[in-house]
């Protein structure tokens, strides 16, 4: 049985993101690029620190100049990051982008890609989504072989920081149909090349995602990352591993809404009494506290079963997605709640994460897809 506990190494970094995020990334800097109407979605400064600092590479093999420090290290900052709601790159670039290049790229196209990557000079962002919930199989866009090229047609939603990505990774089929596992390809398409069309959409978290539209795009068959229509094993991995990723942010989020709630209900007073007194209140704080507890541990063991090459990964990652859905729905609606009247202003800081927390628990998949998921694994 491994021991669920961070060693030394792992502890200094945790520390390190948790400090530069309040500092520079903090919720107050996200309000800050809301109110702006930022295009870019975040601080291209900040991320260059983020990148100096090897977090870009924090999951990149030393080979391709990265810190293959695996991704238990970039579990822990992207909790840091849902702890300070920090708007960055991290997750569509290095979690999902990077992961899918590692798992299909043939050699060439990984020292193409992944030291830019790892430097912070290069920003990726996975095409796959069509409709309003998460089902690659179902892609319905196509990629047609013409001599040395492939024209791509079709079109996708939620592809994070759309209109800043240099490169798209987009899911194409090459041969069989809608529903089908087999016949997916996936393609590397430059974001400036002739017939992709970028439309920027605004969420409710203030974070950056898009449309884009495919017509005739023509790349050469080197763009092909991995064998024709075998993109599946690798991208559902990939899948897994983003949303363990998103699970790490969750518990981020869901353990500074409930830290924040707790402060609360010590200054709050009502009936002459601070409302933390409350045994109403305190029981439900309780639950929460142990549920989060549970959490954090779920989230630990899913990491490593990435970092070991566990067999188990897929139902491991099902697991920790569905559990932080549920955990962080109940820590941001009880801060809502617990808060009262203040909580629901935009002046005050709880509404930020109950907005990411929607949004993240619906980026590849969602409670009621992980926990069917989850059971179709087990038998069920």
């Amino acid at each position: 049985m491994m021991a669920l506990v961070l060693n030394e190494e792992q502890v200094m970094l945790k520390e390190s993101a948790a400090g530069f995020l309040a500092d520079k990334a903090s919720v107050a800097a996200l309000r800050e690029l809301r109110d702006s109407s930022s295009e870019q979605g975040f601080s291209t400064e900040i991320w260059r620190e983020m990148a100096e600092m090897g977090w870009a590479g924090i999951a990149i093999p030393e080979a391709f100049g990265g810190l293959g420090y695996g991704y238990i290290g970039l579990g822990l900052v992207l909790e840091q990051m849902g702890r300070n709601l920090s708007a960055s790159p991290l997750q569509s670039t290095v979690l999902v982008a990077a992961t899918l290049i590692s798992e299909l790229g043939n050699q060439a196209q990984k020292e193409a890609l992944l030291p830019a990557i790892a430097a912070g000079d290069k920003l990726v962002s996975l095409a796959l989504q069509e409709t309003a919930h998460h089902a690659p199989e179902q892609t319905t866009m196509t990629a047609s072989q013409d001599g040395d090229t492939f024209v791509l047609n079709g079109d996708k939603i939620l592809v994070l920081d759309a209109n800043v990505a240099d490169y798209f990774v987009v899911i194409a089929r090459t041969a069989g149909s809608k529903g089908d596992e087999s016949g997916l390809s996936a393609f590397l398409v430059e974001a400036d090349t002739r017939g992709v069309n970028v439309t920027r959409r605004s969420m409710v978290d203030s974070r950056n995602v898009g449309a884009v539209n495919f017509v005739d795009v023509r790349v050469s068959t080197e763009n092909l990352l991995g064998e024709a229509g075998q993109a599946w094993d690798g991208l559902s991995r990939t899948m897994d591993i983003a949303n363990v990723g998103l699970a790490a942010e969750l518990l981020g989020i869901s353990t500074e809404a409930f830290e924040r709630t707790v402060e609360y209900l010590k200054e709050r007073k009502q009936f002459g009494k601070v409302i933390g007194s409350f045994q109403g209140l305190q029981h439900r704080a309780s639950e929460l506290f142990a549920e989060l507890e549970m959490a954090r541990s779920i989230v630990l063991r899913a990491l490593h079963a990435i970092d070991d090459s566990d067999e188990q990964l897929p139902l491991i990652a099902s697991a920790a997605k569905a559990k932080l859905c549920e955990v962080a729905q109940r820590a941001t609606n009880e801060g809502i709640q617990m808060h009262g009247g203040i909580g629901m202003t935009d002046e005050h800081e709880i509404g930020f994460f109950i907005k990411r927390a929607r949004v993240v628990q619906h980026t590849f998949g969602d409670y009621n897809h992980h926990l069917d998921r989850f059971a179709k694994l087990s038998g069920f």
